[in-house]
């Protein structure tokens, strides 16, 4: 169905084809007398499929009809999800503090469930070192290999080189399932112990009586 359907007195045909609120089938008919049956219902006619031959119609409140699918359209849009490619820049004389804290912040964005871009940007002269750049791609994906696959194998583009990487979908599934597992079910309460019934012979204690006011 189109977005905005034509609807009621804004249908164009002479004749429809008219679905009842049901969904029965209520034949070819006349636009006023098809009309005339949403009146009785007291809902609207819908044109549903304008190309047929007659145009088909329904019978439905088309408020109430637009309203479920927005809801509907709002929660499919909730449950998408977004995937950022975030980006971390090396070079190629990185200090090792700072490529563990880089590797460390690509460590996170996949746990996030985002992708990420490592770029190793060249300057002056060190363009001609390109093999120190395919290095420290390398140590980055074997720090990452618990987490990451390669999305994208590294290549130049300017006087950068880059790969991307992406969560390793098989490890995140393993490690929800681990999750589900170490949850123990609770244990059901064990009934109380019953009260020892008195000793044969033995009359049961009474009950203490009630004090009285003097």
């Amino acid at each position: 169905m189109a977005r905005d359907a034509r609807t009621n007195r804004r249908i164009r045909a002479r004749e429809v084809r008219v679905i009842g609120a049901e969904g029965e089938q209520l034949g070819i008919l006349s636009i006023d007398q098809a009309l005339a049956r949403a009146q009785e219902a007291g809902m609207d006619l819908v044109e549903v499929s304008p190309m047929a031959k007659p145009p088909v119609c329904k019978i439905m409140d088309y408020g109430k009809f637009k309203y479920e699918a927005k809801k509907k359209a709002n929660e499919a849009r909730k449950k998408q999800v977004v995937v950022r490619l975030k980006e971390v820049k090396l070079r190629p004389k990185t200090e090792e503090h700072d490529y563990e804290f880089k590797v460390n912040n690509i460590r996170r964005f996949l746990s996030d469930g985002d992708k990420a871009r490592v770029t190793i940007m060249f300057r002056g002269r060190e363009i001609t070192h390109k093999d120190i750049g395919q290095r420290i791609l390398s140590e980055v994906m074997t720090d990452l290999k618990d987490i990451a696959v390669m999305e994208q194998a590294p290549r130049m583009e300017g006087r950068q080189m880059f790969m991307i990487l992406a969560p390793n979908p098989k490890l995140k599934a393993q490690a929800q399932a681990q999750a589900r597992a170490s949850v123990k079910p609770e244990q059901p309460r064990p009934p109380a112990p019953a009260p020892k019934p008195p000793a044969e012979g033995k009359p049961a204690e009474p009950a203490p009586a009630a004090a009285t006011k003097p």
